[in-house]
């Protein structure tokens, strides 16, 4: 391993020893957002060398399932998958890893980069399941670092207006910078959903075609459900409350659909392209780097957990 990415859910799993079901029970390693370079092969692997610089894909499904075989592997049920208990992740020296998840890195991608694929195919995976394309305005809820790579990967996808919206001023300035067309900042109060879906509206200039709740809250959710257009689609990428109350019947009323993600499926190709191509630039997403000592880690994760202005912290190995 060479750089390694800390993901919200590893503080959470640091912080509060589990994720919804999935519990830690012993000692387990963290870490999924990672690139490294090969030292060894198995007799099977002939895409790969040793020295060969690559991103990894972090979950290994079974190929077996009704899911996998059907081309959507994220959603199979023996998936494991880096820094998801009982599995250990990937912030250590070295791991074994199954070559067809190991994607080689053009020479103008640096490890860093590669790491970073992993949090963008969280977007681009988000775009696709939403349609976005060159006629699709896009509205982003949620300023955070999956809500930026997310702005980035509907820009990648053509989308000719994307407007963002947070309660962070910070965000909302980094947002601008990375090609936001307009942002919108909100509340967090419930009574403010009204006001806040007419300047959402009036900030895109157009209908809404898409929005991508990056957050997850009921506030976040209802706000995506009343500003898309009659037809068009909300997305639901974060996961902040487990149960929302939401204003399902005025969203079917205006033939809305809601769509979910988990994880990705086949995107580490699509990502790397994009970096090579420059059609999408997350080094300015990497605001913090640290080692990896004993004080290195502890500080990372204290760094990330305090948010402020740390985006993406990244660890060099």
């Amino acid at each position: 391993m060479k750089a390694v990415g800390i993901c919200g859910s590893d503080v959470h799993y640091l912080r509060e020893m589990r994720i919804a079901h999935f519990v830690v029970k012993e000692p387990m390693v963290i870490g999924h957002e990672c690139a490294g370079v090969i030292e060894e092969v198995g007799a099977g692997v002939t895409h790969l060398t040793v020295g060969d610089r690559v991103a990894l894909e972090p979950g290994v499904s079974c190929w077996r399932c009704r899911h996998c075989k059907g081309g959507r592997y994220n959603l199979c049920p023996d998936m494991k998958f880096f820094a998801t208990p009982p599995f250990h992740g990937s912030l250590a020296n070295q791991v074994v890893h199954p070559g067809d998840l190991c994607f080689k890195l053009p020479d103008g991608v640096s490890l860093e980069e590669g790491a970073m694929c992993e949090p963008l195919s969280v977007g681009v995976h988000a775009c696709r399941r939403a349609g976005v394309g060159p006629e699709t305005g896009v509205l982003v809820v949620g300023a955070g670092p999956i809500g930026l790579v997310t702005l980035l990967a509907a820009r990648a996808f053509g989308a000719p207006k994307v407007v963002i919206v947070d309660v962070d001023d910070h965000r909302l300035s980094v947002a601008t910078s990375l090609g936001a067309d307009a942002t919108v900042k909100v509340s967090t109060r419930a009574e403010d959903l009204e006001s806040e879906v007419e300047r959402i509206q009036a900030a895109m200039g157009s209908e809404i075609d898409v929005s991508l709740d990056c957050a997850g809250f009921s506030k976040t959710m209802s706000t995506a459900l009343e500003a898309t257009r009659p037809g068009g689609k909300v997305c639901l990428v974060g996961m902040g409350h487990n149960e929302m109350t939401l204003p399902m019947t005025s969203a079917a009323a205006r033939e809305v659909d809601v769509v979910g993600v988990f994880r990705y499926k086949d995107t580490w190709p699509l990502c790397i392209d994009f970096l090579r191509t420059g059609k999408v630039d997350v080094k300015p997403l990497i605001t913090h780097r640290f080692g990896f000592s004993q004080r290195d880690v502890e500080e990372a994760f204290e760094v990330s957990a305090r948010g402020r202005d740390a985006i993406k912290v990244m660890f060099n190995l």
